[in-house]
C-alpha cells in the first residue's frame, strides 16, 4: 500500500512526503529531472547493514551511479567536520550540481545530509528517507537542515526542502525499544499542541503503539506529517506559527546538553514538555490536572518526566544561548489548553527555575 500527500512552499507543490509498507516502490517516486544522475546515499553505521542493501536494489535503473558514504552513529557525528568529509568524498567522486544525495536513517543523518546539500556547490537536491520515528513524523519535513557547533544544538543550518521524503514504517520494527520511543516525545507534541483528539487518540491506543502495531504505527505517522505540513506551509522559515513546533525543545535542549548527549533528543523533549506545562499551569493556561495529566501521559511510552542530579542553574543559562531568542527574549512555547499552543517571551528565569526544579523533584519512600 503506498499513499502520499504534497508539501507546498510559498503557495506552490515542493515535494511529496509518501508512505509505503516497504522500499519496492521507492524508484517510482524519484523525480523525473533526477533519473539517469549520479546518487550518493549518505548514512551511518548502525542504518548501512540493515537498510542500504534494499535502498539500493530498489534504485537500480533509477541512477546512474549510486555511492555510500557512512559514518559514526550517533549525535557526536552531527558536526561541521563529518559535513567536511562528505564534500571531500563528493568531490572526489565529481559530484556536479544536478547529482542527490539521499539521507537515510535518523534525524542525524536526515540534518546533516540536507545542510550538506544546501552548501555543496550553493545547493543540490536531495532525498529523505527516514528510519527513526523521529525521523519520520519531525525532522525530515519541513527544510531544516543544519550541524551542532561546539555542542550547542543546531547552531549553524540552512532551510533547503528535499524533493521527496519516502517514509517506509516498516523500519521501525527494527529499532531498539528505547529509539523507538525516542520519537514519540515529538508524536505527542503535536497533539499538544494542534490537536486535542489527536493526544486523545494517542493515549487510547498506547498499547497498539507500544505494541509496534503495523495500521496504527501508520494512521499516527501521516497524521503527525499532516500537522507538521500544516504548520509548515503557513511559515516556512520560522517567523512565526511554525515556532510552535519548539514546544518542550528550549528547556529539552538545554537539558540534552548538559546532559552531555548521554539522554536522547526525544527524551529530553519529553522532560522540557513537562517543563513547558509546568509553566502553563503556573501562569494559569491550564489546569492543574491538565498538567498532571500531560505529565504522566509520558510514562507509558518509557519516557522521562524526572531526571537525577540536574544542573539547574546551568540548564537555565544555557536556556539564553537557545538559537529561538528573540531580541533578548526566549521565545517560549506554552500551552493555552490541550490542542492550542501560543508563543511567550514574558517566561522569567524564575519560571524556568522553578520549572527545571520541578524535574529534579523525587518522591521519598
Amino acid at each position: 500500500m503506498t499513499d502520499k500527500m504534497t508539501v507546498s512552499y510559498q503557495g506552490n507543490p515542493c515535494y511529496d512526503i509518501v508512505f509505503s509498507e516497504s522500499f519496492d516502490g521507492l524508484s517510482e517516486e524519484i523525480p523525473e529531472r533526477m533519473r539517469g544522475r549520479k546518487a550518493c546515499i549518505v548514512t551511518d553505521s548502525q542504518v548501512a547493514p540493515l537498510y542500504v542493501s534494499p535502498v539500493k536494489a530498489a534504485l537500480e535503473g533509477v541512477f546512474g551511479v549510486c555511492e555510500v558514504f557512512s559514518f559514526p552513529a550517533g549525535e557526536g557525528s552531527k558536526t561541521l567536520d563529518t559535513v567536511q568529509k562528505l564534500y571531500t568524498f563528493l568531490i572526489e567522486h565529481h559530484f556536479d550540481r544536478k547529482d542527490v544525495l539521499i539521507a537515510l536513517g535518523g534525524g542525524v543523518t536526515g540534518d546533516l545530509t540536507g545542510f550538506a546539500a544546501a552548501t555543496y556547490l550553493r545547493g543540490i537536491d536531495f532525498i529523505q528517507i527516514p528510519t527513526t520515528l523521529l525521523a519520520q513524523v519531525d525532522s525530515s519535513i519541513g527544510g531544516k537542515t543544519g550541524v551542532d557547533f561546539d555542542s550547542y544544538k543546531n547552531m549553524v543550518g540552512a532551510f533547503h526542502m528535499p524533493s521527496l521524503v519516502y517514509i517506509n514504517p516498516d523500519t521501525l520494527q527494527t529499532l531498539e525499544p528505547r529509539q523507538f520511543y525516542n520519537g514519540f516525545a515529538e508524536v505527542m507534541k503535536h497533539g499538544l499542541i494542534q490537536d486535542s483528539r489527536y493526544y486523545e487518540w494517542l493515549i487510547r491506543d498506547m498499547y497498539e503503539i507500544c505494541a509496534r502495531d503495523p495500521q496504527t504505527l501508520m494512521k499516527m505517522i501521516k497524521r503527525s506529517c499532516e500537522i507538521k505540513r500544516e504548520i509548515v506551509e503557513k511559515d516556512p522559515e520560522e517567523k512565526g506559527e511554525r515556532a510552535l513546533l519548539n514546544f518542550g525543545h528550549t528547556i529539552g535542549h538545554a537539558i540534552e546538553k548538559n546532559s552531555g548527549f548521554s539522554l536522547l533528543h526525544g527524551e529530553c523533549v519529553a522532560l522540557g514538555c513537562v517543563a513547558a506545562a509546568y509553566i502553563s499551569w503556573k501562569k494559569e493556561r491550564i489546569e492543574m490536572e491538565e498538567y498532571y495529566e500531560i505529565r504522566d501521559m509520558f510514562v507509558p511510552f518509557q519516557l522521562p518526566i524526572s531526571a537525577d542530579d540536574l544542573d539547574v542553574d546551568r540548564i537555565v543559562k544555557l536556556t539564553k544561548s537557545d538559537k529561538k531568542m528573540d531580541g533578548g527574549h526566549i521565545r517560549f512555547v506554552l500551552l493555552d489548553g490541550i490542542g492550542h499552543a501560543v508563543l511567550d517571551e514574558t517566561v522569567t528565569d524564575e519560571e524556568i527555575t522553578a520549572a527545571v526544579e520541578e524535574l529534579n523533584f523525587k518522591e521519598e519512600g
